[in-house]
């Protein structure tokens, strides 16, 4: 049995990463197929949303459900699930509009919250241009525009925070840039186009 370690994710009590130990899974991303355990599980609605995040599996659970209640049946399908490996098949199916819709929330909280009076403290702004298939787009204005350290909180900041609060974040770009904040453009998984 591949031993699995629960851990909270900050402020998203829907959301549970399961840390894994390293090379039992390969990729990053949402899942396009699971094995059947779990796909029971997203069936049935007790999860909404699995992915793959290095050496972890993050599961989000579904509407009304809590880990008290769920989360040993969660934990039991995943262990079985980890004995079938070629089971796992990361997808670049696209978001659905939920998902968007849900992205587009969770950055406007982070815009709201720290990230956002971070960058007013230094007399910028951080305005939401488009969140579409997973991509949040944003524009820098105030000092932000064309600050070098501009990158440093797009990337340790934002993205980090919005991860956190989705995992099917794929990437944020700045609407002055044709290519994503890394300098270049990035597939679903990450990779280098």
């Amino acid at each position: 049995m591949v031993p699995v370690h629960p851990q909270q994710v900050p402020g998203r009590c829907d959301l549970l990463r399961w840390i894994i130990p390293a090379g039992v899974l390969t990729g990053t991303g949402p899942l396009a197929e699971v094995p059947a355990p779990l796909a029971a599980l997203l069936t049935d609605g007790t999860l909404a949303q699995i992915t793959l995040e290095g050496e972890a599996v993050v599961t989000r659970l579904g509407s009304g459900r809590i880990w008290p209640e769920e989360g040993a049946r969660v934990r039991t399908a995943l262990h079985t699930a980890l004995d079938d490996p070629t089971g796992w098949i990361t997808g670049t199916r696209p978001a659905s509009q939920d998902d968007d819709a849900e992205l587009f929330a969770a950055a406007q909280e982070v815009f709201v919250g720290e990230v956002g009076e971070f960058a007013r403290s230094h007399g910028g702004s951080i305005d939401l241009v488009q969140v579409r298939d997973g991509i949040v787009t944003v524009r820098l204005g105030g000092a932000c525009h064309g600050c070098p350290a501009s990158w440093f909180t797009l990337h340790q900041r934002l993205e980090r925070q919005l991860r956190l609060r989705h995992p099917g974040l794929r990437e944020v770009r700045n609407a002055a840039s044709p290519v994503s904040l890394f300098g270049r453009l990035y597939d679903s998984r990450g990779a280098s186009a």
